[in-house]
């Protein structure tokens, strides 16, 4: 009896200690960690994407891992979960593994600039997507043009209105590229009408729980709004739904992405329009970018994916 139970302890630990190697607390539910995408002897290219619980970054991430597979390089995709701190880390950690190209979606332009000098100086060529690095060198930035895309948002939605009313603006993560330069183009071409007035300008960072919350707030002070445009399609399904449950009719949401819900949502007549980018296709030129660079080639500074307005 006495020699089974050290036996059995020593059972119970080596059955604790696979189950604890499945996942840790704080692993992302579609965060990979490992290849998600491997050819024998190919090069190995890192994905830092801002998070996963966005569909317009999980399908660009999925963009990407169909280029890898068609291009014959391994990727590891990792999910910064919206946390500046967690993509510094998984990016220094894909340092650490040596990978040839890193593709980083930052989560905050600005905070991830010492960490792409720290991979430049370790001689791994960094590629930014979607959103831009602020204060570090990357070899290549691949992103819808967001100033034109918030100044077809602001043509749009004035049109809808008849050129006069008032309007709300749903403004992504502070010190993101997209939620600057989208705020850009839009206020380019709303600034300076003497018949449309910006009664209310409030960040919902890019969610759709936080943009039904920020919109019913927003609408207790001044339900006299004839337009909105939110800085991405999650924040623009959340404020319709804030909306509808006011009894509004006829206010006109323009949204950006063209995610699927987006999309289904203008077809239904909930959204007035979505400006429509390409996430697959960034991640597939970000990973044919990639193996430029590992091939030596020479690759553009500024690479333009093209733009679209998806409307009733």
């Amino acid at each position: 009896m006495n020699r089974f139970i050290p036996t059995l302890l020593a059972g119970l630990l080596a059955v604790g200690l696979v189950a604890c190697s499945k996942k840790g607390p704080d692993a992302a539910p579609e965060a990979a960690s490992a290849p998600v995408a491997a050819a024998a002897g190919g090069a190995t290219v890192g994905l830092s994407i801002s998070t996963l619980n966005n569909p317009f970054f999980v399908t660009l991430r999925d963009g990407a891992v169909a280029a890898a597979k068609d291009a014959g390089v391994q990727l590891i995709a990792v999910d910064a979960q919206d946390d500046p701190a967690k993509q510094i880390a998984s990016v220094e950690d894909l340092i650490q593994k040596k990978v040839k190209v890193i593709l980083i979606n930052p989560t905050d332009s600005a905070a991830v600039a010492n960490v792409v000098k720290q991979a430049e100086a370790a001689g791994i060529k960094v590629i930014s997507l979607d959103r831009s690095v602020n204060g570090a060198e990357v070899s290549a930035h691949i992103a819808s043009d967001n100033v034109a895309g918030g100044k077809m948002a602001a043509e749009f939605l004035l049109e809808k209105i008849g050129g006069k009313g008032n309007v709300v603006e749903l403004e992504g993560i502070a010190g993101s590229s997209a939620a600057r330069e989208r705020g850009q183009g839009f206020h380019s071409v709303i600034d300076g009408k003497a018949d449309v007035k910006l009664v209310a300008k409030q960040p919902a960072d890019f969610d759709r729980a936080k943009g039904l919350s920020v919109m019913e707030n927003i609408l207790q002070g001044n339900k006299n709004v004839q337009g909105v445009f939110a800085h991405n399609d999650e924040m623009a399904l959340g404020a319709q739904k804030a909306i509808e449950a006011a009894g509004l009719k006829n206010v006109v949401v323009v949204g950006f992405d063209a995610t699927a819900d987006a999309v289904a949502a203008v077809k239904a007549g909930k959204l007035a329009a979505t400006v429509q980018q390409k996430p697959d296709l960034i991640g597939k030129m970000g990973v044919e970018t990639a193996k430029k660079l590992i091939d030596g080639q020479t690759v553009e500074k500024f690479i333009p994916v093209p733009l679209d307005l998806v409307k009733q």
